[in-house]
């Protein structure tokens, strides 16, 4: 069984992204904004949709969506379960799940935050200490950026790794940025120096390592297959997608047999299967940086090189447009806005539908790898008419 080719993305759009804390906007109405410009750049009816999937605890639900949107009918509202950053190319992968079963016809994927009106998506507990962080936090490891680091400094450490990989993740991302008018850091490069500069966050995360905090919000479109070519954008479609836990993956305290990984070993392979496709197919590839190691550590599980390749396959020259496989086009979490993952879903299907600020040249094949080192994970792959 498969989706690959029956649901397409019909539109993309967002809102104006800003620094943390400094939307003038409450968080609900830029929930409806970027759905507004989704459709405007579908050329769809906003009463035509009928179905919501979002990311995780969204405060921005869908029967308020629903309601200020005037819908007479939504047939399905989805939630990803779970999974902090990872859940956001799952919630892809269940709107054309339920698009591909006949629940709806036309489902909107959204994310939207203004965490400087509600507080931080995933802040610990400060006045208890429960479950898997009871055997972490005594001894210090309270934070995202100390846990993802653990891992990193082991898959480092088992395949001669170096720094120069994480650097080279955050020099594209910057690099792109600066094309991308939308993108908080256009106007702010970054260079080899003031990287290395950088304070250490977590060894081996330098400050340019880690992904913003950022208010907005974004939004996708899917429709049916057969919808597409009466839309005025260039066809999408969605290959493959899903969700994916690997063994052991999030035992507590650390417990897992494969510590130095994202967790993408046997959801890659899976959509590889469902996509029809190979890595080296692969034209551009989006991947989700809260932390630039699990970029690394993601995209060497998809196979776009072998773990002790690292320092030769991630270079600026390689990562950037005209390299071997450009990555995060837009500038990702790190240079244009980190709203949990979901604008590299955006310029994902911008770059199959010839719409990107940096567009790749005959991008056909275009990989999202959500949120890397955390359970459930997620990703997804979208393609062109020519991949059918």
């Amino acid at each position: 069984m498969t989706m690959r080719g029956k649901v397409a993305v019909a539109g993309v759009g967002e809102t104006k992204y800003y620094k943390h804390g400094q939307s003038p906007d409450p968080e609900f109405k830029l929930a409806l904004e970027a759905v507004l410009n989704a459709c405007k750049h579908a050329g769809i009816n906003p009463r035509e949709i009928d179905g919501f999937s979002s990311y995780s605890n969204d405060r921005s639900t869908s029967t308020r969506l629903a309601a200020a949107l005037g819908l007479e009918d939504v047939g399905v509202s989805m939630m990803q379960w779970e999974g902090g950053g990872g859940g956001n190319a799952g919630a892809v992968a269940n709107a054309a799940a339920a698009i591909n079963a006949g629940m709806a016809k036309c489902v909107v994927v959204l994310r939207s935050l203004a965490q400087g009106q509600f507080g931080r998506f995933g802040l610990f507990p400060v006045n208890t200490v429960s479950d898997w962080r009871a055997f972490e936090a005594p001894w210090g490891l309270l934070s995202p950026a100390q846990m993802f680091a653990a891992k990193m400094m082991r898959f480092m450490h088992d395949h001669g790794v170096q720094q120069s990989t994480m650097r080279s993740v955050a020099l594209a991302a910057y690099r792109h940025a600066q094309n991308n008018p939308r993108a908080v850091m256009y106007g702010r490069q970054l260079d080899e120096e003031k990287y290395d500069n950088s304070r250490w966050i977590a060894e081996p995360f330098h400050l340019y390592d880690c992904c913003q905090e950022n208010d907005g919000a974004a939004a996708m479109i899917l429709v049916p297959a057969e919808r597409a070519k009466d839309l005025p954008n260039k066809a999408c479609y969605v290959l493959a997608g899903g969700t994916g836990i690997d063994y052991r993956s999030s035992a507590w305290a650390g417990n897992t047999p494969d510590y130095g990984s994202s967790n993408f070993n046997h959801l890659a392979r899976r959509l590889y299967e469902m996509s029809g496709i190979a890595p080296g197919d692969v034209d551009v590839c989006q991947g989700y940086e809260n932390f630039t190691g699990g970029v690394v550590m993601g995209m060497v599980e998809f196979g776009f090189c072998k773990p002790d390749e690292a320092n030769e396959f991630f270079t600026v020259e390689n990562l950037t447009v005209g390299g071997k496989l450009p990555i995060n086009t837009s500038g990702g979490n790190l240079a244009e806005c980190y709203m949990h993952g979901f604008g590299l879903l955006n310029e994902g299907a911008r770059q199959i539908m010839g719409q990107s600020c940096n567009q790749v040249e005959n991008a056909n094949v275009v990989a999202m790898i959500g949120g890397p080192m955390v359970a459930p994970i997620s990703a997804c792959i979208f393609g062109s008419e020519d991949t059918l």
